[in-house]
């Protein structure tokens, strides 16, 4: 029964794909879903492709590692939206451009563009990789389907439609995947796994004190994720193509804010999933095997199998966008000259998709490799990013110091202290901005200098 489940939400991934290549006739079309969704598919898809397998098959983790405090992780991504969305999102659909990428060329020109995009599209592989990870958790898990061939299946799924119709194919998935995601997380394993658990009373009397505390993964643990997902989260390339199909800022707005915070909602299910899951399995050798362990235990076949594709739903959403962002980023910005044709853009999700499922068969670890994302989009972007919006003053050499020091420092750091330290965001980001605001007084003035974006046309436009 529960094969049965996933079979028909695979049907449906496929005829959403085939319908969103009728729909991507244009680049508008196949990029950003010609700049046109409303309030509910924006809110859906921008949801959708936030929580994706660190945040699900993840966050369940930290909740069944840390408790209520495992949370953090994903309450941190859901701020982040809301603040890109009040803040940042009207500026940013009122340019013309596809990618964070051609916003740093207008404002500072090739150099900064493309290695800037080259940093951005090794965020976006990672985490890609990442959630085609968390395909095979959980189907290893709960169909007894090894990892490797599940691997293949499920990204191969996602590199299908994303190729067919770009982004209204991806949305169109996304949505199908919001609504599942919500049934199954919310109205399903939630209830269900804590009812099992014995209610919260069941669970404060199994668990120790430590697991609700909000603080109990450690000062230390929340500062980092807020510097790395929080302001991560606002810069990625993947959120930001979603913010260009909202067809005004008043639906990037509102609707961002209520993608925002059910993000927050979503973190403290999973933390309390983990929770229960800890409660009622207490020895698990693999803690990422969390979240489909609990579902495969408590919930009756078939209930199961909606479980499954709500986690399956989160990770493919997540997968499906990282694919497509580092694709456009790669025939716009880095090998392409603007205007492209369907062709190359549906060859490059082929090319792109083809190195995530070949590096998920080498990667072990979700968390640990969306921390090697975010350390490396933060710690080398976040400052030049952020200048490129708000400081007329800064210069094109400021921001290409900034973007190669952040990101050589990031990556020592991981090398020297571990993936997982705190030291490679603090003395990454640190280094950047130290960069952008030393070379820019003392640099010189240059061709960005004193212009903001808006000034001059899009890149995008003068291809």
């Amino acid at each position: 029964m529960d094969h049965a489940v996933v079979a028909v939400y695979f049907a449906l991934m496929v005829g959403a794909g085939i319908y969103g290549m009728r729909k991507a006739r244009t680049e508008d079309d196949f990029l950003v879903a010609g700049r046109r969704l409303g309030y509910g598919f924006y809110a859906g898809t921008l949801a959708a492709v936030v929580l994706g397998g660190a945040s699900t098959i993840g966050g369940v983790r930290l909740g069944y590692l840390y408790g209520i405090s495992g949370m953090w992780l994903v309450v941190m991504l859901g701020l982040g939206i809301v603040t890109l969305s009040v803040f940042f999102a009207k500026r940013l659909t009122s340019l013309e451009v596809y990618t964070v990428s051609q916003v740093l060329g207008q404002r500072f020109g090739v150099p900064p563009k493309l290695i800037g995009g080259l940093v951005m599209v090794a965020y976006d592989l990672m985490v890609a990789v990442t959630a085609t990870l968390a395909i095979g958790t959980v189907f290893d898990v709960m169909l007894g389907i090894p990892r490797v061939p599940a691997i293949l299946i499920g990204g191969g799924l996602v590199v299908a439609y994303s190729a067919l119709g770009g982004m209204w194919s991806i949305t169109l998935t996304d949505v199908l995947q919001f609504v599942i995601m919500t049934v199954g997380i919310f109205f399903v394993l939630l209830p269900m796994s804590v009812s099992d658990a014995g209610g919260w009373d069941g669970l404060r009397a199994s668990l120790p004190d430590s697991y609700f505390d909000v603080g109990a993964i450690g000062t230390d643990t929340i500062i980092t994720y807020f510097l790395i997902y929080f302001f991560g989260i606002i810069i990625g390339q993947d959120v930001w193509q979603r913010v260009f199909t909202a067809r005004d800022h008043k639906v990037a707005q509102r609707a961002g804010l209520g993608a925002g915070l059910y993000c927050v909602a979503y973190a403290v299910a999973g933390a309390v999933i983990g929770m229960a899951a800890k409660a009622l399995l207490p020895d698990l050798s693999v803690p990422d095997n969390a979240f489909a362990t609990v579902a495969k235990e408590v919930l009756p076949t078939g209930v199961s199998g909606l479980v499954l594709a709500a986690a399956l739903a989160a990770v493919m959403s997540t997968a499906s966008a990282c694919t497509l962002a580092a694709s456009t980023i790669l025939t716009t910005d880095v090998i392409g000259k603007g205007e492209e044709s369907l062709r190359t853009q549906r060859l490059s999700i082929l090319a792109v998709g083809t190195a995530v499922i070949v590096v998920a068969l080498l990667v072990q670890d979700v968390v640990a490799g969306l921390t090697i994302a975010y350390n490396l989009l933060v710690g080398g972007l976040l400052v030049p990013i952020i200048g490129a919006l708000v400081w007329r003053r800064a210069t094109a050499r400021a921001a290409l110091a900034a973007i190669v020091s952040g990101s050589l420092v990031v990556t020592f750091f991981m090398v020297r202290d571990g993936m997982l330290a705190n030291t490679p965001i603090y003395w990454g980001l640190t280094t950047s901005a130290v960069f952008f605001v030393v070379v820019t007084f003392l640099g010189g003035r240059d061709a960005g200098s004193e212009r903001t974006l808006g000034d001059s046309e899009p890149e995008a436009s003068r291809a």
